[in-house]
């Protein structure tokens, strides 16, 4: 989140969207902006997101709000990656809670909401000097609360599930921004989830696995296989990508709600009837499936919600038995543990808690059954899979060393507050090493 210096405080006239998204993951949604916005939308990047301003030279009659909205509504529907489009609407230095309130104060909240609305109010802090961000919180609530007292005689209530209007402020050191939230529910809730098993991968961070490895769902980027897809979450964002499924199309947001969307609420719909029309038979197979059968079951499933299952192959298999399903193709998932590695549980403690290295948080191999899977993985891979590109997130930056492969290439992620690694394997038969390659660029690369 941007900062630093002075700001006089001020309500912001032109539509200026902020897209957070995970750490590393900017400049893969900056050029996801890029796509779904066209090259005329002024896009910069920031710390943990991107900012969104309408084009300079629009056409005549065409006011700069109208144009914010329409990107708003766009990149809900359409952001893989982004976890909110948050709309700012006023900004300034501040030293205390009072300077919080007059923050506040500036906004037409009345243009935004009515009475009969319900809010809330979210704290987001780095390196703030204020003793507490609850109090904080409640300053700008009495604000928007005030202000609509003031014009109507009625004050709205606050909802802390499910707000009608969701207020999110950003404090630094120095400086708050004041943001509404246009998303609602974060959007790695795609509204096709039901069934989970544990530790689900979210769909955001799928998507960015999927971005950083340059696939795109085209002929030329070749098949997909996720030997151990769990709930399914890595093969049905790739299912719905080769088939130009918007990741939006099956939830609400908030927008909706919000009185300056509602004039524009049948563009909205022309924007969810062209994305349904759009939608297109994969170019590419897409392979999948768990040791264990629950998980099958559960990726199944989602799949079917998602309107993907055409065009996944499920297959109930062992990983270090399943043979490749074609000559070349990309393998991207997220390593296994507990029943997923073996069914009979010799490898269930593979990793350590994620609570036994509290100095990192990071997780490790703790035991000989988390080796030996890799290391029979790593065989099964150059007996079964040469010519193929592997891609591995994992929080143990030992990976590669247990699995006696070479990476080719390693992108730092992060799986909410663990840091971990994607790694690249350019998979060789009957090599320890792997051959080099050129790969698309990417966030946050190691040497």
């Amino acid at each position: 989140m941007p900062g630093g210096g002075h700001v006089a405080p001020r309500v912001l006239h032109e539509p200026v969207l902020f897209l957070s998204c995970a750490s590393g993951v900017e400049p893969l949604l900056l050029d996801e902006a890029r796509r779904i916005l066209g090259a005329s939308a002024r896009l910069s990047e920031g710390r943990g997101g991107i900012e969104v301003r309408p084009p300079v030279d629009l056409p005549e009659g065409a006011p700069r709000q109208q144009a914010g909205l329409e990107q708003a509504m766009r990149l809900n529907l359409e952001s893989r990656l982004a976890q909110r489009v948050l709309w700012r609407v006023a900004e300034s230095t501040y030293r205390h809670e009072d300077d919080l309130y007059r923050l506040g104060r500036l906004v037409d909240w009345a243009q935004w909401i009515t009475p009969r609305h319900t809010l809330r109010v979210d704290v987001a802090a780095r390196r703030s000097p204020l003793r507490s961000l609850q109090f904080a919180g409640l300053r700008i609530k009495d604000a928007v609360c005030d202000h609509l007292r003031e014009r109507t005689g009625e004050r709205p209530s606050v909802d802390t599930r499910h707000p009608d209007l969701g207020v999110q402020l950003f404090l630094d050191e120095a400086r708050a921004l004041l943001y509404i939230d246009t998303s609602g529910e974060a959007l790695f809730k795609r509204g096709w989830r039901d069934d989970t098993g544990e530790a689900p991968l979210k769909e955001t961070l799928a998507a960015a696995m999927l971005a950083a490895a340059g696939w795109q769902g085209r002929p030329e980027d070749g098949p997909l296989l996720d030997p151990c897809c769990g709930a399914g979450t890595i093969p049905i964002e790739a299912a719905q990508i080769a088939c130009d499924i918007a990741p939006g199309l099956q939830r609400q947001f908030a927008f909706e709600k919000l009185l300056p969307f509602k004039p524009h609420l049948g563009a909205w719909q022309q924007l969810r009837q062209a994305a349904r029309a759009r939608q297109r038979a994969p170019q590419v197979a897409i392979y999948a499936g768990d040791v264990a059968f629950r998980m099958t079951d559960f990726a199944t499933r989602n799949a079917e919600r998602a309107g993907v299952r055409h065009a996944i192959a499920f297959k109930t298999a062992d990983a270090l038995q399943r043979p490749a399903p074609c000559a070349q193709g990309v393998m991207m998932f997220n390593p296994p543990y507990g029943e997923r590695i073996d069914t009979k549980g010799s490898a269930r403690d593979a990793y350590r808690s994620r609570n036994a290295d509290e100095r990192t948080g990071r997780e490790g191999f703790d035991d000989a059954g988390a080796d030996t899977f890799f290391q029979q993985l790593a065989r099964q891979w150059k007996q079964q899979y040469a010519g193929w590109t592997a891609w591995v997130l994992s929080p143990d930056m030992k990976l590669p060393s247990a699995m006696r492969l070479k990476e080719s290439r390693r992108v730092v992620m992060f799986n909410g507050p663990i840091e971990c690694r994607l790694f690249r394997f350019d998979i060789v038969a009957g090599a320890h090493d792997v051959r080099p390659a050129p790969s698309p660029a990417a966030p946050a690369d190691e040497a």
